[in-house]
């Protein structure tokens, strides 16, 4: 493999690094972007990159390949789940961001929530449903949330309110996640403010509110340049944003992540620390323009090429 020296504990470029982008998750988009700005980045501080889209040859790629070590820039399932970490493991291939047994648990919203409300992590209660019981009554009382179990960036997710359009009980007919997966999370709904914290290492970075401009914040909302405002740092009392650094590097670490993760919490401002939650826990954090993980290492003097260094210096 490459050329990769150690020196005084220090790894030493340049190396080669394979980008793993792609797939075919509903996040291939984000992740084709995230992967992008990757090898761009470690093109420009002199790296050797090789870009890999996810197919099912992709052992056959990275044998090819050879590199040092592979930046994992794909999103959702199997790039998240512990699918790729598992056989990145049998080649005995390096790569950035968490292990195979934290992807399993994180990806999966009711796992995560066995793991860390044990010990003390704040999180919405809750049960997973059968998506053809939503036709016959509601879970939870009115407003709740349904989402699937193990997918991100908000794809799947449906606030059911007593105004909503989606009927009472919910239409069979009527489109929504119920249609797309067997089972779905059911969650109170929580009223109040979107905030989200990353962790690079063994630091939680800043907190940055997001306001949509209309609707919630759901995938459009995510990607869509203009479509969502980050205030970062949060407008938030001290307490409130050093509870939400302190549960963010609590979960990361109780949950074996790696490099870099992100936190997302709701927050009912009219309940002090107590209307704080943690929503779940994201192992393979967007690595885009419009991404919080960048965003927040900026605000703090860490560009975006130093970043990616960062991820892939920990991994090495």
């Amino acid at each position: 493999m490459g050329n990769t020296a150690h020196r005084g504990g220090q790894v030493r470029g340049p190396w080669h690094v394979a980008v793993l982008m792609g797939g075919w998750s509903a996040e291939r988009p984000v992740s084709l972007m995230s992967g992008e700005g990757v090898a761009k980045a470690l093109e420009g501080r002199g790296h050797k990159v090789t870009r890999i889209d996810m197919d099912r040859d992709i052992p056959m790629k990275i044998a090819e390949a050879r590199p040092d070590i592979v930046f994992n820039a794909l999103h959702g399932v199997p790039g998240e789940d512990g699918t790729v970490q598992g056989l990145m493991d049998l080649m005995g291939v390096k790569y950035t961001h968490s292990g195979l047994a934290t992807s399993v648990i994180a990806i999966d919203k009711q796992l995560t929530k066995q793991a860390l409300v044990p010990h003390g992590i704040p999180m919405p209660g809750g049960q997973v449903v059968e998506s053809a019981a939503l036709f016959e009554r509601d879970p939870l009382p009115r407003p709740y949330v349904v989402k699937p179990v193990n997918e991100g960036s908000s794809v799947g997710v449906a606030i059911v309110t007593e105004q909503g359009n989606y009927g009472s009980p919910i239409g069979r007919d009527v489109e929504g996640p119920w249609q797309h997966f067997t089972e779905l999370l059911a969650e109170p709904y929580i009223r109040g403010r979107e905030l989200t914290t990353a962790v690079l290492g063994d630091e939680a970075l800043l907190v940055t509110e997001l306001r949509p401009k209309s609707g919630f914040y759901d995938f459009d909302s995510k990607y869509t340049d203009g479509l969502t405002e980050h205030i970062c740092p949060a407008d938030i009392p001290d307490d409130i944003a050093e509870q939400c650094k302190a549960i963010a590097l609590r979960a990361h670490q109780l949950l074996g992540c790696k490099g870099t993760s992100r936190s997302d919490f709701r927050w009912d401002d009219t309940q002090g620390v107590e209307g704080l939650f943690l929503l779940e826990v994201n192992t393979q954090p967007g690595m885009t323009p419009l991404s919080l993980v960048p965003e927040q290492a900026a605000k703090l003097g860490i560009d975006y090429a130093e970043l990616v260094e960062r991820i892939v210096e920990e991994a090495l």
